[in-house]
């Protein structure tokens, strides 16, 4: 369902993309309305499903997480059952990030985080290429990234 926005809606969407830390009373004072309505706009933006969730984002490589790639997978069939499989089996490993479902040559593409090379030929020898529905698999290891944007820009 499209919720209707309005000019302070946006705006308070752009100033929690950029800092999700920021204090009612900071939101308030920048988008030039007292704090409660304020809050009452933030709940509402919550509670429509809008504003999913708030996180912070941590530095990889100072985590130990040295190698992120971006795998693409084939299933077996394409159907309903082996889908759901897959996203069942998926969502129980920790280093898969990201799930996308995508159209093309593959069935998904998904975000996966390892320590080291080691580590996720590991992971994916012992856990994704052993989900029974999978057919063919393809890594791309991120060397370098340029951009990763957490902001949406808002129409």
């Amino acid at each position: 369902m499209k919720v209707k926005l309005d000019a302070t809606d946006r705006k308070i969407l752009e100033i929690l993309q950029a800092n999700s830390n920021i204090t009612n009373a900071q939101l308030a004072q920048e988008i030039g309305l007292s704090p409660a309505p304020t809050l009452e706009r933030v709940k509402k933006l919550e509670n429509s499903g809008i504003l999913k969730s708030y996180h912070a984002v941590v530095d990889m490589a100072s985590v130990g997480l040295g190698v992120c790639t971006f795998v693409t997978v084939s299933l077996k069939g394409h159907n309903k059952d082996n889908i759901a499989k897959f996203i069942s089996a998926i969502q129980k490993i920790e280093e898969v990030v990201e799930c996308h479902h995508v159209t093309g040559q593959a069935d998904f593409i998904l975000k996966v985080v390892a320590s080291d090379i080691p580590a996720y030929q590991n992971l994916m020898l012992e856990k994704v290429s052993n989900i029974e529905v999978v057919d063919n698999m393809q890594s791309t290891v991120i060397l370098s990234t340029f951009k990763d944007s957490k902001v949406v820009p808002l129409p």
